[in-house]
């Protein structure tokens, strides 16, 4: 046994009050062995591998039952919650490693990417700053790194995502420990970059023998790396049990929502169970009233000849550039460029919803963002209802701005924190003569609250009130304000959980019937790109590689890249063959 987690409760106590975060959970990780830890946000997985290592600020966190025993390497156990602090420098890093899951922000800006991992090894091992560099270049060599020599001189920002998250695998491998702790490493990656990730993690632990903690809410990725699942609920374990065990019999209502929800089971416009439909105190207590979700053979998408039809093209794209200068002379001429977007010619329909997929890097961001404006291009034409819209000057951009509208990756930082949000809703009606005044914008932006399943006494809240999915309704009521033609949805699903996710996606299409609104979607997540679109654009090194209905993209793609980038997505075995 290398870990073993004994009836561990977790509380904080704040203000005089104590709010308990986990509830008296027992599971056990064995050397060589994956167990993953799955469930929502705030089901207590991040804050149950957190106190693994004692990162947990105390106090507030208090530790009121539980033990959580480690097996060193020297064979002897001890408890970590009863451990000293120099007992837990000793452990941190050497026997236990973590992977957090937003490498930018665990890595020191102002310190090159080998200086960091040079200093855990001098820390541990007791070598001499040569031998910590040659060990930091063969770490850098086995977590597949380009021109490792040239990498332990740059800064993180210097690196791709994909890049700085083996740089903190390398670090976390550093010491060879026992145990790796893994806290969502893959979640804002690509399938392409994510199944290289999970495939070196995989290597790396059947080399070495050490027993792999890995905190997700994505289970494709569970499917793909884990050995065991436990499931945790309102920060209790609902079931544990092998992979094969909870998803081919799981037994606990909330476990069977979580596998249930995935958008990769259903077809268009079907409604994705959401985790109320299992859990409903009724449905518990009668099986025969549990929801019956059959997925049925993988259909095809049959785009409707009114979409197709020439007349009802609402956006036409046509050869449009977006260059960045990459390299200038002395006197500031451009010598090179970087092509982040380069002569793409496509067509938007009314009423579709057009998916747009790629790697990071592809240009799927920076093509959304000039399709607003938001973006300078180099060149090409922008044709909204026969009219090119780079001819407008900007200073009297405002009359389509009115019809054109975007919902970004990150809601909390698209809103802002010091104003309520119903003056945040209400501001672009305000702007754009929507509403006569501000007690018609108040109505109106009650209205849109409820219709994102939102109640109207949350109006003079303020965004740091809401959880992440509420956040994104709120972001979406904003963008529905002026009730534009056309919304780009740039990422808008990725960073949630997948019952969140099953929730939000089933709002937008039903906003969608609604508003009537036109989207192009923009994902690297190809399962809720299946899902939610009519036609799908694969974009690679800022050229459209391939185009096509989502049956003919999904079970006939012609290109290798496309080819690729379907074999990568977890789970995809499964997919395939529902």
């Amino acid at each position: 046994m290398l870990l073993q987690i004994n009836n561990l409760t977790i509380q904080f106590q704040t203000e005089g009050e104590t709010s308990r975060a986990v509830n008296g959970i027992s599971f056990s990780i064995d050397k060589g062995e994956v167990v993953a830890v799955v469930g929502e946000s705030g089901s207590g997985k991040s804050i149950t591998s957190l106190s693994v290592l004692r990162l947990l600020p105390a106090p507030p966190a208090q530790y009121p039952n539980g033990e959580i025993l480690l097996t060193k390497k020297d064979g002897s156990t001890i408890n970590l919650l009863a451990a000293s602090e120099k007992q837990m420098q000793q452990i941190r890093g050497n026997e236990i490693a973590m992977i957090f899951q937003e490498p930018m922000s665990s890595l020191n800006p102002v310190f090159k990417c080998g200086e960091q991992v040079m200093e855990a090894i001098q820390l541990h091992q007791k070598v001499s700053k040569t031998e910590a560099k040659q060990r930091t270049i063969a770490l850098f060599e086995k977590v597949k790194l380009p021109n490792p020599a040239a990498i332990i001189n740059r800064y993180p920002h210097e690196l791709s995502g994909g890049q700085k998250q083996r740089v903190m695998i390398a670090m976390a491998m550093s010491c060879n420990p026992s145990l790796l702790i893994a806290d969502e490493p893959t979640t804002a990656l690509d399938v392409t970059v994510q199944k290289t990730i999970l495939q070196l993690m995989k290597e790396l632990q059947q080399e070495t023998g050490m027993g792999i903690l890995f905190i997700t809410h994505d289970l494709g990725v569970v499917e793909e790396l884990a050995d065991k699942i436990a499931v945790l609920y309102k920060g209790n374990i609902a079931e544990q049990g092998t992979v094969k065990e909870i998803f081919s019999h799981a037994q606990h209502p909330y476990t069977k929502a979580l596998l249930a929800c995935r958008p990769s089971l259903y077809i268009k416009e079907m409604r994705l169970p959401v985790v109320s439909d299992f859990l409903e105190s009724e449905e518990i207590r009668n099986k025969e009233q549990e929801p019956k979700i059959t997925a049925g053979s993988p259909k095809p998408i049959v785009v409707s000849n009114a979409i197709l039809n020439d007349n009802d093209k609402l956006l036409s794209i046509q050869n449009l550039s977006v260059w960045f200068p990459a390299q200038k002379k002395l006197f500031g001429k451009t010598t090179q460029f970087i092509k982040a977007v380069n002569d793409v010619s496509f067509d938007i329909y009314k009423g579709e919803t057009l998916g747009l997929v790629g790697e990071s890097g592809c240009g799927k961001t920076t093509l959304g963002r000039t399709i607003l404006r938001l973006i300078k291009p180099t060149s090409g034409k922008i044709i909204l209802n026969e009219q090119n819209i780079l001819d407008t000057p900007l200073s009297h951009f405002k009359q389509h701005r009115k019809e054109l509208q975007i919902v970004f990756q990150d809601p909390y930082s698209s809103l802002n924190p010091r104003i309520s949000i119903g003056s945040a809703i209400a501001e672009p009606m305000l702007v754009h003569n929507v509403a006569a005044n501000k007690k018609q914008a108040k109505e109106k932006v009650i209205e849109l609250l409820e219709k994102v399943n939102l109640k109207a006494d949350r109006y003079n809240r303020y965004p740091h009130e809401f959880s992440g999915g509420q956040r994104q309704r709120l972001v979406i009521a904003r963008a529905l304000a002026l009730n534009p033609s056309f919304i780009v949805w740039d990422e808008s699903v990725s960073a949630l959980d997948v019952s969140v996710q099953a929730q939000v996606l089933n709002l937008l299409n039903n906003l969608k019937k609604e508003f009537n609104f036109t989207s192009l979607f923009i994902s690297h997540d190809l399962a809720v790109v299946q899902y939610i679109s009519d036609r799908i654009i694969v974009m690679n090194k800022g050229q459209i590689e391939e185009m096509g209905t989502v049956h003919d993209i999904y079970h006939h793609p012609q290109k290798k890249y496309t080819q690729e980038l379907l074999a990568a997505i977890p789970g995809r075995k499964y997919q395939l063959t529902r």
